[in-house]
């Protein structure tokens, strides 16, 4: 190994919602007795899920699958609404842990088919997020994933609308998005994008490092759509060596000169590091940040409330006094830092 320097891009890692979540499935892990279930993975991200397997959590993808009675949990991708439904009448206690980006784009599908629209949705075959959206109005709902899949849509007699997965890459979404403007030159959109901002954020940090780098590593899941959009982006900017990894241990040991080091919304800070570690560049790091990201999604008020009951028995069994009891500062506490602790 013979690496000179790491670029390491920022912001890079878990996202806002990906920090709700995880969050919130480590306050179920805490509250409940072992097992508690979580419909899908909680995350894209493979040592995330294991590490929640470690610790008694059960990943299922039919809430049939749910012993009666038990907790659950709903992933970040955000679930269709008669899974909400079979959870809610299954369940003892049921936290939805979906990505507030991902409710809105459900809202705007909702709302566009009351309406009267036909739908176009971009997103990716067999996606959890794809799959969950499509099913709040699957009969006023068209799927497309290429300027090929808009061509061979029929002329709709309703007017149209717009909407995304959104995890997309901009240049997944850019193209598509102006071959149905094209196609169907009144259509309806959103006046705020649908693609997450920490998605775009992520890519644009990779952008500004990509053209100085002999290699690329990113960090994260190939089931991850985020994750896989990075890599992609970074053979596109012309980088002839790309891995997409879970760790340290996929990586090969021939790279030298300058790595960039990226990762994706659902890879852990600490995976991070023990890449750089691994890459133990001789002239250090040098983080290229385009933006600050302040963004904080606040668990859901189910699990708040739960929490605070919690807090409050648990304050009285000791004698304690309640108006003593301190806010809990959510937000300063990082998923990672949570993971590590879990």
């Amino acid at each position: 190994m013979a690496v000179d320097q790491v670029l390491l891009c920022a912001p890079r890692g878990f996202c806002a919602g990906v920090e709700m979540a995880i969050k919130a499935l480590a306050w179920m892990v805490r509250s409940f007795e072992p097992p508690v279930y979580c419909y899908h993975e909680i995350v894209h991200n493979k040592l995330v899920v294991d590490r929640f397997r470690d610790r008694g959590v059960v990943f299922v993808d039919d809430i049939a699958d749910v012993p009666e009675g038990r907790p659950i949990m709903l992933s970040a991708h955000g679930s269709a609404p008669e899974v909400v439904a079979a959870a809610t009448e299954r369940g003892s206690y049921v936290v939805d842990a979906v990505c507030p980006l991902v409710t809105k784009v459900h809202h705007e599908v909702k709302m566009r088919a009351k309406q009267g629209y036909r739908i176009l949705y971009v997103g990716h075959e067999g996606h959890e997020e794809a799959v969950g959206t499509m099913a709040v109005a699957p009969s006023s709902i068209s799927r497309v994933e290429s300027i090929d899949d808009v061509a061979a849509l029929p002329d709709f007699d309703e007017p149209t609308a717009l909407l995304a997965q959104t995890t997309l890459s901009h240049r997944d979404w850019s193209d598509v998005a102006e071959a149905a403007r094209e196609r169907f030159p009144d259509i309806w959109q959103p006046g705020r994008s649908d693609l997450c901002f920490a998605t775009t954020n992520r890519q644009g940090a990779l952008t500004a490092i990509a053209e100085r780098c002999d290699a690329v590593v990113v960090i994260g899941s190939a089931n991850s759509s985020n994750t896989t959009a990075l890599a992609k982006l970074a053979t596109e900017a012309g980088c002839e060596r790309v891995y997409r990894v879970n760790g340290p241990d996929e990586l090969p040991s021939d790279l030298s000169g300058t790595v960039g080091v990226t990762a994706g919304a659902s890879a852990p800070e600490d995976v991070v590091q023990a890449v750089i570690d691994f890459l133990a560049p001789t002239d250090g790091v040098e983080e290229v940040r385009i933006t600050d990201e302040d963004e904080y999604f606040p668990p859901p008020r189910n699990l708040r409330q739960l929490i605070q009951a919690i807090d409050v028995v648990a304050t009285l069994g000791l004698g304690g006094n309640v108006a003593d009891l301190p806010d809990r500062q959510d937000r300063t506490v990082g998923a990672s830092d949570v993971l590590v602790t879990l």
